[in-house]
C-alpha cells in the first residue's frame, strides 16, 4: 500500500506476559491494552486481536489508509505506530484472512463507555428502577456508530465476554470493561443489530469457566431449547391503548374484577397442534373473554424459561417475554390488543425462586451471585430451585425492575406475585435444623418482607394504576394493607382457604354436607381482613386434582348441577373472582399443558350451558353494584340464614353504597326442591329471579320462581320483610328488587 506510514514496535505494545493473558482469555481489563493508545511523547499505537486475520491495517472512518499492522504473535495479536499521529483519531480496521477474504469494522476499543457516573452510582447502590434501560443489551448509536451496548452485573468475575456468532462464540474477542466498584461490565460492539444471539462468557471469581450465561437483564431470548439472548429491538412497538392507560382506576376494591386464568400455550392450538403465536392469540383471547365477559386476563407466567414443563414457574428471563409464541413486540401487540377490547392484563411474576439450569443466574459470576450460598437460605426442596438474596441491594434492585419494566414498558396492569408465603417464612416448607432463624431468632424472612413491602410502594408511585395481587397461602396478617399501615402493600391477596374449604365441602355427597356445612361459611369469618380475590386456578386441575367439573359428586347430571351451583355460590361472595380456562365450560379431563382445551365438548349442550351461565354471571355481577362495590367491606355482605345445614341451604344479601339495589342470594346444596322456602328479605315489594343456575339455558330441570316474588312486610331471619321461594336442586337463584 503506497503512503503507508513507517511502523515500530513501542513501549505501548503489551509485554508478553499481558499479551499471553488476552491469547488465553485471562486478562480482565482489556481497554488498559487493547485499542489506540497516546503516550506522553505523543506517539500513537493501535493493538488488536483478530485471531482469524493475517493482515490488519488501520484506516480512516473515510476508508483512506492510515497504517498497518505487526503481527506479533501468531494468534492473532498485532501492534504498530501510526507514525503521523500525534493524538487520538477515529479509525476503522480493515482486515483480511488466509484466503484472501477482506473485511473492515470499527474497532469495538476505540469506544468509551456508554454508561454514566450516575447510572453507575444508583447500580451500585441498588437504586436504578430503569436498570433494564442500562443493563442488558441496547442497540444504540455510540460516538457516531451504530452498534449495540451491552452491561452486565458480575462483581467477583476475573472477566466478562460478549460472545456470539458474530465472534464465533469466542470470549477472547469482546472481553468488556470493568466499571469498578460497582460490579459492572460494559461494552460498546459496532455493528451488532436486533436479532443477534449472544451470551456472556465469564471467568469465574476462582478462575474456572463458567457454563456461557444468558443476559439475566436480556429483553428476548431464543425459542426453546436454544437458551441465548437475543439483541431486542430499541423500540419494539408503538402502543395505542393510551386512553386505556389513563383511566385504569388506582383501586379496584369497588369495581367489578372478574378474572379469566389463561395457560397460553394450551388455551387453543393450531389444527396441526402447535400452539398459536401472540398475534393470533390476541384476537382470539379479546374476542372470547368480551363474548363472556371477563374483566380481566391473567396469564401463567410469560417470563422466559427453560422447562416448558415449569408452566413458566421457573423462569430465567425475567425481562423476556418467552420467544414460545413470537418476539417482544407480538407479546406487546397481545396486551395492546386485549386493552383495546377493554379488557384488563395480569401476568404471574416470579420473584420467589429461579432454576439451577447452568445458563441461568446460579453462580452466576462464580459466586453465589443472586442466591444464598447456604441452602439452607438458598435452596427450596419441594422445587429444586434457588432463593434470591433478598438482603443483597443489588438483587433486590434487579427484581424490582422486572417488576416495574412489566408494568411500566409492556403495560401489564397487574403482577400476580406467586409463592409469596415460600418467601416470607425461613421454615417453609423444612423441618428443624433445615433453616437459619432471623437476627431476633424468629422464622420471618426480613430481607423478603422489606423487599415486597418497597417492591409493592415502588411500583404503586413509579406505574400508577398498576395492581399488585399476592398468592399468599397462611393467615400473614395485612397482605393487602398498605405499608404505611403495617401491611405488606399488595391490592389483593389470594383466598386459599376458600378455595380449599369450598370444593371440600363441593366434593362430599349432598346426604353428608349437613356435616360440613360450616366449609361453606367459614369464610365469612375472615372475608374482609383483607382484598380477597377468590381463586380457583390451574392448581386446583392437575397432578391427579381432576378437573372442577370431575371434582363434583353423583351422576352426569349432578356433577353439571353442583357445579352450577357452585359457581353461582361463588359470584354472590364476597371477594374478586378468578377462574382457570376450560373451568368455564366444563372441562372433564384434568388440564395438561402440552394439548389444547377439549373445545369440542360445546358440541354437548351441559358444557355449552356452563359456558352460557359463566357468561351471564359474569354480566350479573358487573352490571349489580350490590354485587362487586363493596367486595372487600363486611357492609356489603350480611347472612339471612347460614346455618340451614339439614337442608344444605345458604342465603345471604349483597349491599353496593347507599342507593344501590341490594342482591339476596339463595343456595340449595341438596338434590331436593325445597318448596315454600321463606327468607328474610332487606326490602318489602317486588323481587325479580334474575338468574338461576337450574335454568333450561343452562342444562338445568328447570325449576324456578314466578316473574314476580312478593316479599310482604313480615319480619324473619332480622331483615325487615320476607318471601316465599321455590329453591331448585342443586341450583343457586340471584333476586333483584324492582325500584
Amino acid at each position: 500500500m503506497t503512503g503507508t506510514p513507517t511502523l515500530s514496535r513501542t513501549d505501548l505494545c503489551p509485554p508478553q506476559d499481558v499479551i499471553a493473558a488476552i491469547l488465553r482469555g485471562e486478562q480482565g481489563d482489556p481497554f488498559r491494552h487493547l485499542g489506540m493508545h497516546v503516550d506522553s511523547a505523543g506517539q500513537v499505537a493501535v493493538n488488536v486481536f483478530a485471531p482469524d486475520a493475517m493482515t490488519v491495517r488501520v484506516v480512516t472512518p473515510e476508508g483512506d489508509a492510515v497504517g498497518a499492522l505487526e503481527r506479533i504473535d501468531p494468534q492473532g495479536f498485532f501492534h504498530g505506530v501510526m507514525a503521523d499521529k500525534s493524538s487520538h483519531f477515529a479509525y476503522r480496521l480493515r482486515l483480511e484472512n488466509a484466503t484472501g477474504h477482506r473485511w473492515e469494522l470499527a474497532d469495538p476499543y476505540a469506544f468509551g463507555p456508554v454508561l454514566g457516573e450516575m447510572d453507575e452510582y444508583l447500580i451500585g447502590a441498588g437504586d436504578h428502577e430503569e436498570l433494564y434501560n442500562r443493563l442488558g443489551a441496547h442497540p444504540t448509536i455510540h460516538e457516531g456508530v451504530e452498534g449495540t451496548a451491552f452491561a452486565v452485573w458480575a462483581p467477583n468475575a476475573r472477566r466478562v465476554s460478549v460472545v456470539g456468532h458474530f465472534n464465533a462464540w469466542d470470549g477472547r474477542r469482546h472481553a468488556m470493561r470493568s466499571r469498578g466498584a460497582t460490579g459492572v461490565w460494559e461494552i460498546f460492539i459496532p455493528g451488532i443489530s436486533p436479532g443477534e444471539a449472544y451470551k456472556y462468557e465469564i471467568l469465574g471469581a476462582y478462575g474456572h469457566l463458567q457454563p456461557l450465561k444468558s443476559d439475566p437483564v436480556g429483553r428476548a431470548a431464543e425459542q426453546a431449547p436454544g437458551t441465548a439472548s437475543i439483541v431486542a429491538a430499541a423500540d419494539p412497538y408503538e402502543w395505542t391503548d393510551a386512553a386505556w392507560m389513563a383511566r385504569r382506576d388506582t383501586d379496584l376494591r369497588d369495581k367489578p374484577v372478574s378474572i379469566y386464568e389463561v395457560h397460553l400455550g394450551s388455551w387453543r392450538r393450531g389444527a396441526d397442534g402447535a400452539p398459536l403465536d401472540y398475534d393470533t392469540l390476541a384476537e382470539q383471547l379479546a374476542e372470547y373473554a368480551t363474548e363472556m365477559g371477563f374483566t380481566h386476563i391473567e396469564f401463567l407466567p410469560l417470563s422466559e424459561h427453560p422447562f416448558t414443563g415449569s408452566w413458566g414457574y421457573q423462569p430465567i428471563g425475567l425481562f423476556a417475554p418467552t420467544s414460545r409464541f413470537g418476539d417482544p413486540a407480538g407479546f406487546a401487540r397481545l396486551v395492546d390488543r386485549l386493552h383495546g377490547a377493554g379488557i384488563g392484563v395480569i401476568m404471574d411474576w416470579v420473584p420467589a425462586h429461579f432454576p439451577t439450569d447452568a445458563h441461568g443466574l446460579g453462580n452466576f459470576d462464580g459466586t453465589a451471585l443472586y442466591e444464598h450460598a447456604d441452602p439452607r437460605m438458598g435452596f427450596h426442596q419441594d422445587w429444586n430451585t434457588l432463593i434470591y438474596n433478598f438482603g443483597r441491594r443489588e438483587v433486590a434492585n434487579f427484581l424490582r425492575a422486572s417488576a416495574t419494566y412489566w408494568l411500566k414498558e409492556l403495560h401489564v396492569d397487574a403482577l400476580r406475585v406467586d409463592a409469596v408465603a415460600s418467601m416470607l417464612y425461613l421454615d417453609y416448607s423444612r423441618a428443624a435444623g433445615e433453616w437459619i432463624p432471623n437476627r431476633y431468632g424468629g422464622r420471618e424472612n426480613l430481607d423478603a418482607i422489606e423487599f415486597l413491602k418497597k417492591t409493592n410502594v415502588v411500583v404503586h408511585d413509579y406505574v400508577p394504576g398498576s395492581q399488585m395481587i399476592a398468592e399468599e397461602s397462611t393467615a400473614w396478617p395485612g397482605v393487602s394493607r398498605p405499608t404505611g399501615e403495617g401491611g405488606l402493600g399488595f391490592d389483593f391477596k389470594w383466598n386459599m382457604g376458600w378455595m380449599h374449604d369450598t370444593l371440600d365441602y363441593m366434593s362430599q355427597d349432598p346426604v353428608h354436607r349437613q356435616y360440613h356445612h360450616d366449609r361453606m361459611t367459614f369464610g365469612l369469618v375472615y372475608a374482609f381482613s383483607e382484598n380477597f380475590v377468590l381463586p380457583l386456578s390451574h392448581d386446583e386441575v392437575v397432578h391427579g386434582k381432576g378437573s372442577m367439573l370431575n371434582k363434583m359428586p353423583g351422576d352426569r347430571w349432578q356433577k353439571f348441577a353442583n357445579l352450577r351451583a357452585y359457581y353461582g355460590f361463588m359470584w354472590g361472595h364476597p371477594g374478586k373472582k378468578l377462574l382457570f380456562m376450560g373451568g368455564e365450560f366444563g372441562q372433564e379431563r384434568e388440564w395438561n399443558h402440552d394439548r389444547s382445551l377439549d373445545w369440542h365438548l360445546l358440541e354437548d349442550g351441559a358444557h355449552e350451558g356452563i359456558q352460557r351461565l359463566v357468561g351471564d354471571l359474569n354480566r350479573l355481577y358487573r352490571d349489580e353494584a350490590a354485587l362487586h362495590a363493596r367486595d372487600c367491606a363486611p357492609e356489603g355482605f350480611r347472612w339471612i340464614e347460614g346455618g340451614d345445614s339439614r337442608n344444605n341451604v345458604f342465603s345471604f344479601a349483597r349491599f353496593g353504597a347507599d342507593g344501590d339495589a341490594p342482591v339476596v342470594v339463595v343456595c340449595n346444596m341438596s338434590p331436593v326442591v325445597q318448596h315454600d322456602y321463606r327468607v328474610g328479605m332487606p326490602e318489602s315489594g317486588t323481587w325479580t329471579e334474575r338468574l338461576n343456575t337450574d335454568d333450561g339455558r343452562y342444562g338445568g330441570s328447570g325449576v324456578s320462581n314466578p316473574d314476580q316474588i312478593v316479599a310482604e312486610d313480615a319480619p324473619m331471619h332480622g331483615f325487615p320483610a320476607s318471601a316465599s321461594l321455590t329453591l331448585p336442586p342443586l341450583g343457586t337463584v340471584f333476586l333483584t328488587l324492582e325500584r
